[in-house]
């Protein structure tokens, strides 16, 4: 098919700092799908800690239950999951299945493991590299940020009560960023001030710094314990991490961010207004979709320890008691389901607000949905359950997924990692699974 004057090749490249980088996704990009042209593949992880309201299905509150009733294309939405009708043909709701290494460990300690798959628990702390960062490594290269990972407390927080869902290859915790207006700031402002040639100077110091640490490291690691060995590399690892982006924001200096106004999302929002902090983060992450900033993203609304997490006072926004953790608890007295379901409703609102908005916004033929795979859920039922994970799985029709109804798993036969296998497969990751997987969940392959 011939372009038209308008149109722009995807791989149309721009120079600078001595690196060639492909130009973001745009609206004259898109003449078909028969097209040479690659089009994004996307992936977004939301987690809820403390699990959702599951009353009997005989119960006079099943309306509140997270879950919906019948199973199959039959199903039907709850009041908790009704935000979500219009997306009906691009959702599927997923139950029973959820990770066996999460089955021996402690109900506050799964939140860590949510993307990975892991086994934490009796001193051992090692994790391993999470869904979203293997497929960062196959779709991160063309995009100023290989991931952008979010969360409600920001920073990596502590084993078994992290305050991300992202981990490195060797295991180790990515911190988060919390801050709207921070995240605003790296993914469209002026990050460090000044022109590029100060921003340069300022790159080239900090590379320096980091050389000066990692060469003097070689000689001190020589004289350490073997403790001491493992702790130093942990903290090596982290010094890497820092240079990689320093040499990803070197090679991106000349090439200009895009051009978004600060009126597409509140920045100033704070976790003090639950309401408007949700929405100002799932703006930033369609922002950053919208712009090809990135095409990996996860967003931790809160972490499983408890009255520790910030986001344990945000049900205080319905009118609830400021207290998640212990809402979630109360879910087995009179009234508690409700209260719970109506807390996850507004969650439940939110994320469809955000599906919506990719849903309604053009690419090629389809929509950013089409090319975007988002997950939703929490790695408990009920609060300390690690069973029965209420899952959303949304989008990526032009990638292979088909929606559109309930499916309902034994969980010894189907561990969540099959699920992850099978988005791996359709983002471009070719090697075997993932984590523990035992095959493809084939029932949501079109």
């Amino acid at each position: 098919m011939a372009t038209k004057s308008w149109q722009l090749d995807r791989r149309m490249l721009l120079r600078g700092a001595g690196a060639a980088m492909a130009l973001p996704w745009m609206e004259a990009m898109a003449w078909g799908r028969n097209s040479t042209v690659d089009l994004p593949k996307r992936f977004c992880c939301v987690y809820f800690p403390f699990g959702v309201a599951v009353p009997a299905e005989d119960h006079p509150t099943r309306q509140w239950g997270w879950f919906p009733t019948g199973e199959g294309k039959s199903f039907k939405f709850t009041n908790v999951l009704s935000s979500l009708e219009s997306l009906r043909d691009h959702v599927t709701v997923i139950g029973g299945i959820s990770h066996p290494n999460g089955w021996v460990m402690g109900g506050h300690d799964t939140g860590d493991i949510f993307l990975t798959g892991s086994l934490m628990k009796s001193g051992v702390f090692t994790n391993t590299i999470s869904l979203d960062q293997r497929i960062a490594e196959a779709n991160g290269t063309n995009t100023r940020f290989r991931s952008l990972t979010l969360s409600s407390d920001g920073g990596v927080g502590e084993p078994t009560r992290s305050c991300t869902l992202s981990f490195t290859r060797q295991g180790r915790p990515i911190p988060a960023l919390s801050s709207p207006t921070q995240i605003f700031k790296r993914l469209f402002g002026v990050e460090g001030g000044g022109n590029i040639a100060q921003q340069r100077r300022q790159l080239k110091n900090t590379s320096s710094m980091l050389d000066r640490v990692l060469e003097h490291s070689k000689t001190l690691n020589q004289k350490l314990g073997v403790n001491d060995q493992r702790k130093f590399e942990e903290y090596l690892s982290s010094v890497r991490t820092i240079e990689r982006r320093v040499e990803r924001a070197e090679a991106w200096l000349e090439i200009p961010k895009p051009n978004v106004s600060q009126d597409a999302v509140n920045a100033d929002a704070t976790q003090q207004g639950p309401e408007d902090y949700i929405k100002a983060i799932y703006d930033l992450m369609y922002l950053a979709f919208q712009t090809d900033s990135t095409r990996v993203a996860t967003y931790m609304i809160g972490q499983v320890a408890g009255a520790t997490t910030i986001a344990n006072a945000f049900p205080g926004c319905l009118g609830l008691a400021p207290n998640w953790h212990g809402l979630a608890h109360g879910a087995g007295k009179p009234g508690g389901i409700e209260k719970l379901g109506r807390f996850d409703q507004f969650l439940a609102q939110n994320h469809a607000s955000f599906l919506n908005r990719l849903s309604g916004t053009p690419e090629g033929e389809g929509s950013l949905l089409d090319r975007t795979v988002v997950l939703y859920g929490s790695s408990n039922s009920r609060t300390h359950n690690n069973h029965n994970y209420p899952l959303l799985l949304a989008g990526g029709r032009d990638l292979g997924l088909t929606h559109g109804q309930f499916l309902k798993y034994n969980e010894r036969d189907m561990p969540l990692s099959n699920l992850y296998a099978t988005i791996a497969h359709r983002l471009g990751i070719n090697d075997e699974g993932f984590s523990d997987s035992t095959g493809e969940m084939s029932d949501i392959l079109a």
